[in-house]
């Protein structure tokens, strides 16, 4: 218990000093709040990769989860934080984070089989944070996806950025995971990389932070 503890201490301070760390950038480089809210996304959220490995309880994660819920949430409220919090657009995101890294690890650590809580971190650090970049930086030939006459808030060229890094993650990592490559694994990538970018092109308000892994989760657990 202690060795976990001591894991969880350590997993914190990490976490916090990534935040002051990208609170200096952000006010030393004057970058734009989204660069810098992807860039924690994507750090923070590529770390938990090792839970699995680490812990063996999901109660050490929930309390990690609880811990960065209410800094986040006090931080939002309290003008602190800025290079997470400096968006134009409304979001719930941040909060959804540690949520859905909570979720995807009881699920996974539940069934046994901690590919279902990998996978779906992989996806979410790199390809949201791909697509997003990508979506506001490159304007040009770049417009907002149009469904049934509806306007969403996604572009053709984040969406297909999405689906190509997600398709290619899959496949590396089912090969990694099933220790060979096949057709089948091909199906089951496409078919990860065709959910979850269907579900990031219809997400509003930061709510992929959680639909996208649990979308990831739903293939797995059904195809593999």
């Amino acid at each position: 218990m202690g060795n976990q503890i001591g894991l969880t201490v350590i997993f914190l301070v990490a976490i916090s000093l990534l935040l002051v760390f990208n609170e200096m950038i952000y006010r030393r480089l004057g970058l734009k709040g989204e660069v810098t809210r992807k860039f924690a996304h994507f750090t923070a959220t590529l770390s938990t990769i090792t839970f699995p490995y680490l812990f063996e309880d999901h109660w050490y994660v929930l309390f990690m989860a609880v811990a960065f819920f209410i800094l986040l949430f006090v931080s939002r409220h309290r003008s602190y934080l800025k290079s997470i919090h400096d968006i134009q657009r409304i979001s719930i995101g941040s909060y959804l984070l540690p949520v859905s890294i909570y979720l995807m690890f009881l699920v996974s650590h539940q069934l046994e089989n901690k590919f279902l809580f990998i996978l779906p971190m992989l996806v979410l650090a790199i390809c949201d944070p791909v697509a997003g970049i990508l979506g506001i930086n490159l304007q040009q030939y770049n417009n907002n996806i149009k469904l049934f006459g509806r306007q969403l808030q996604k572009t053709w060229l984040g969406s297909l950025s999405f689906f190509i890094s997600c398709f290619v993650i899959s496949i590396i990592a089912l090969y990694f995971n099933q220790e060979q490559i096949n057709l089948r694994i091909f199906m089951i990538a496409f078919t990860v990389a065709f959910v979850s970018t269907i579900v990031e092109m219809l997400s509003w308000k930061g709510s992929d932070n959680l639909l996208i892994p649990m979308s990831v989760l739903l293939v797995l657990v059904v195809l593999l």
